[in-house]
């Protein structure tokens, strides 16, 4: 009996036959792990994309009110009226200035963290740069708000030190009786720079932790003074990070309504045209062709990252 068992043994269940069939053909066994986050990437976000691109080639009855369902380019011309252009320019403005801002003041943060810091130095750094990140988002909006407003620390800051002239003759705000950053330009961008800026500091100094000290010190050896270092040998092998977190704030900037609706003037944004067109005046066609235009403003932009190395860093 037990030798018959040995030579016939137990018939083997669909599990076990599943499993021997997805360890034969690992590609099957990848499809299966990938296909349901695949499917909702391709309905959900995907198609909501698609349909929000459908949405902005039917235009608005300007009599009735109602969205003419017929395909027609008239929606993408409004977007060239001198009021939406104005706001495109702005929106595109701010972005540039806010990624420039940020790459400026984090490369020297990301460069000492990648060069210098060690031990719990490095871990403090670490800290310092995503402490921010963990607060509540609207929570630092309304912080900063404080900030700025007139009767805030930074106006009172500058009337301690008796440079109000600073704000007067360089910002055109009059702090005493006036208006305040909390309500400028000038303070919408500020709030952009504080929330983006870790989203640039982490991938230049991943980009930095790659470049091997030893080029430097060659490159001093050569005769190089630091500047011609920095500009010939240590900026081309941190662009790559310098573009990857410029994908971040540009991004962020470009598409954000959040900030300049709480923190800014009356002036909008892209993102402020989106949702006051489609909750407020019912133009969905209007607001889905503004919303047109950060995908293809990032999808340019990405092209162009992708052929400079940007993801590397990433």
């Amino acid at each position: 009996m037990a030798e018959t068992a040995a030579h016939h043994p137990a018939p083997r269940g669909p599990v076990d036959r599943l499993s021997d069939l997805l360890w034969r053909r690992q590609g099957l066994l990848v499809l299966l792990l990938i296909l349901p986050p695949a499917l909702w990437l391709g309905v959900i976000y995907l198609g909501s994309l698609f349909a929000l691109l459908a949405q902005s080639f039917f235009s608005i009855d300007e009599f009735s009110g109602l969205i003419n369902y017929e395909f027609t380019l008239r929606t993408y011309g409004e977007l060239f009226r001198a009021a939406n252009l104005d706001i495109i320019l702005r929106t595109v403005l701010m972005a540039a200035s806010v990624t420039i801002a940020a790459a400026v003041i984090g490369f020297p943060v990301a460069y000492y963290a990648a060069r210098y810091a060690r031990g719990r130095w490095k871990a403090l750094f670490y800290l310092g740069v995503m402490l921010p990140l963990w607060s509540s988002y609207l929570v630092k909006v309304y912080s900063w708000k404080l900030i700025l407003a007139k009767e805030g620390i930074l106006s009172w800051l500058f009337e301690t030190l008796h440079l109000t002239w600073l704000l007067e003759a360089y910002l055109s705000l009059p702090v005493v009786g006036g208006n305040s950053l909390s309500v400028s330009w000038t303070g919408t961008f500020l709030v952009f720079l504080y929330v983006w800026l870790p989203f640039m500091i982490l991938p230049i100094q991943a980009a930095l932790e790659r470049v091997p000290p030893s080029m430097l010190e060659a490159s001093g050896d050569l005769g190089a003074r630091p500047g011609q270092t920095f500009r010939h040998v240590l900026l081309p092998l941190a662009l790559p990070g310098i573009v990857a977190g410029s994908i971040f704030t540009f991004s962020l900037t470009l598409g954000d309504y959040i900030i300049p609706q709480i923190v800014g003037t009356s002036a909008r944004m892209i993102g402020q045209a989106v949702y006051q067109f489609q909750g407020t005046a019912g133009n969905i066609p209007l607001a889905a062709a503004f919303a047109v235009v950060p995908i293809v403003i990032m999808g340019v932009y990405l092209y162009v990252a992708r052929r400079m190395g940007a993801f590397d860093a990433l």
